[in-house]
């Protein structure tokens, strides 16, 4: 995220934003689909990335961050199941019967249900900011992560647009990284949502 907020500038772009998975000395290599992606992490980074990806048993996206990313290529980074909040599922990946790809269309609550029942005894990531904001506002996330980069980007996706009252955060970590720093929040759930 940009230090004004967003996690996507103007056209989804966000190169700016993960300029910092390529600024360090650590290599980490990633899946996208079919093809290796090197990255080069801060040794803090890709110890916090690498551990990270090891919890997460399923991740939630919306059909919007689903469609920007072309479905990672057909299996995300991380290699995890994902969940797809959508109105409309896409029928050229519902005709996969091996897709990592689980598209739900009764809401946001269901698609938290459906990602635990996935992941197990595992986390659950959530990716997108409108999904995040409903899993705010329902009271579903336990904690907010967010990588931290020193750009003001000025427009485009904000992560913590629409939210209907005050959530408090505590802070849990912060990890200074090369070109970013890596903050993690839990969230203080309050008995009026």
């Amino acid at each position: 995220m940009s230090l004004d907020g967003y996690i996507a500038g103007v056209n989804d772009a966000m190169e700016r934003l993960f300029a910092w998975m390529f600024a360090g000395n650590t290599d980490v290599t990633v899946t996208i689909g079919e093809k290796d992606l090197d990255l080069k992490m801060g040794e803090g980074s890709a110890e916090m990335y690498q551990e990270a990806a090891q919890g997460i048993g399923a991740i939630i996206s919306g059909r919007r961050m689903f469609d920007v990313a072309a479905a990672w290529g057909g299996k995300h980074p991380l290699n995890v199941p994902i969940v797809v909040v959508t109105h409309h599922p896409p029928q050229e990946w519902l005709d996969k019967p091996d897709s990592p790809f689980t598209f739900v269309t009764d809401g946001i609550a269901s698609a938290v249900a459906t990602a635990q029942t996935i992941a197990g005894d595992k986390g659950i990531g959530v990716g997108g900011a409108n999904v995040a904001q409903q899993c705010l506002k329902l009271g579903l996330l336990d904690e907010i992560h967010v990588d931290l980069v020193p750009v003001l980007l000025g427009d485009g996706i904000r992560l913590f647009d629409h939210l209907d009252a005050p959530i408090e955060l505590e802070n849990t970590q912060v990890l200074s990284g090369t070109g970013v720093t890596h903050l993690t929040f839990h969230v203080i759930k309050s008995s009026t949502r």
